[in-house]
């Protein structure tokens, strides 16, 4: 392991957002029809993501939406309007699993999104999330055969840092891990029920702290309604979020492909950790 992961000096914070798409595919993966009580994911093309590209573009902050294969397939216009905002996209399964997969059968939905969301955007995709946390070694070989550079699902850190998957000189792909228990909506507006004004407190009590520390915030929404972020008043606390972290001196604003390709030019400021 190298020295720990140093944020240059350049950039007092930096913020990188993150919008899991979470469509139909949340339920139809389970094997739940997407209708009736069931339909939260349906929201997310039809009135949230428009309404956060909206906001996202009028603080003119970049921004990365993690896509499934299957929404994408459901919704190509939406994705291609992320896109054309000017917006990353990066994939996020197939069918949202959340479920251990075979290796071959992981290779497959890994390969079939990464062909949908390409087709779609007319160039590479770059990054991805799991869509339950769960992933191995196979994992990491598939998406850095594909081209990806970098991941966003890993838990155990602070900072980003260079995930190590074999033995070769190239087996590592820079990791960006995010916090899905106090910086996420999902644990908020899921379980607890948090009112959205409590749950601004909390996100900027985290904020605060990660700016006198260890600079390097991510904060992950949804555009569902149900328990995510795409109402009016949750979409409106993520706006007051922005404002927030943007009233603060030397906040710098990435999508998660732009940061990783600063760690790929610096990669001797990152510790590295290996899978076992």
């Amino acid at each position: 392991m190298t020295e720990r992961t140093e944020i240059p000096v350049e950039f007092r914070c930096i913020v990188t957002l993150g919008i899991d798409f979470d469509g139909p595919s949340h339920e139809v993966g389970r094997g739940i029809a997407p209708l009736g009580i069931h339909s939260w994911g349906r929201y997310s093309a039809r009135s949230g993501i428009p309404r956060h590209m909206e906001m996202l573009s009028r603080h003119g902050v970049p921004c990365t939406f993690f896509v499934p294969g299957y929404d994408a397939r459901c919704h190509p216009d939406t994705v291609r309007a992320i896109d054309a905002a000017g917006f990353e996209v990066a994939a996020h399964g197939y069918l949202h699993e959340a479920w251990d997969l075979e290796e071959a059968e992981e290779s497959r939905l890994l390969h079939q999104t990464d062909d949908i969301l390409r087709d779609l955007l007319g160039k590479p995709v770059l990054g991805w999330r799991s869509p339950s946390g769960r992933k191995t070694q196979n994992t990491m070989r598939v998406l850095k055969s594909l081209g990806y550079i970098y991941d966003s699902s890993d838990k155990d850190y602070d900072l980003p840092y260079r995930l190590r998957f074999g033995g070769g000189k190239d087996d590592w792909m820079v990791e960006l891990p995010n916090n899905t228990y106090s910086l996420d909506d999902f644990p908020f507006y899921k379980f607890s029920y948090t009112p959205p004004s409590e749950v601004l407190a909390q996100w900027q009590s985290e904020f605060d702290a990660v700016y006198a520390s260890d600079r390097f915030f991510v904060l992950t929404v949804h555009p569902r309604s149900g328990w995510g972020s795409g109402t009016p008043a949750r979409t409106r606390i993520l706006d007051q979020m922005i404002g927030y972290m943007r009233s603060h001196e030397g906040v710098h604003f990435f999508s998660s492909a732009q940061f990783a390709r600063w760690c790929l030019d610096h990669p001797q400021q990152l510790e590295e950790v290996t899978i076992p």
